[in-house]
């Protein structure tokens, strides 16, 4: 009797830890909130919304940016496991590298353009028991260096 409860109590220790290092899901469709967020040196967009759907180790971003300069897609597929992915935005190839920190993706990417090579380093961090995530973006390229803060709110 005393080992079916010790069994039973170590079982249920190790449901709840398993649960408790479930790492987020970023599935959902999410709208930048562009009065919460920083863009650092560029100029903020009118709106921002990500599609995502996240099936660890596949993480794919379908994003839709409204500028002054008109509204524009893309889709980005990365791999969380730390493989290296490539995504074209247009004619500019954006090779990537993306991996688990604790609960915060952080994604490494790198991309050539007639201006030079940029260099990109996103941390996504869930927010709101998975109301919210912030992507804090460090930009660096031939014109300087900034660092961007976005709130998304899923919908």
């Amino acid at each position: 009797m005393l080992f079916k409860r010790f069994t039973l109590t170590a079982l249920c220790l190790g449901v709840l830890a398993a649960g408790a290092c479930a790492k987020p899901n970023f599935t959902g469709t999410w709208k930048a909130n562009i009065a919460k967020s920083d863009f650092g040196a560029m100029p903020a967009p009118q709106s921002v919304v990500n599609k995502n759907i996240h099936q660890d180790p596949k993480l794919t971003i379908a994003s839709t940016m409204a500028t002054d300069s008109g509204e524009r897609t893309f889709e980005l597929t990365f791999s969380t496991d730390g493989a290296e992915t490539t995504n074209e935005i247009g004619s500019v190839k954006i090779t990537s590298k993306c991996r688990w920190e604790g609960d915060d993706l952080l994604i490494d990417s790198k991309a050539v353009t007639d201006q030079g090579e940029f260099t990109l380093k996103d941390r996504m961090t869930m927010l709101e028991d998975g109301k919210a995530y912030k992507l804090v973006r460090q930009w660096a390229g031939p014109m300087g260096e900034t660092t961007q803060t976005m709130l998304f709110e899923k919908q």
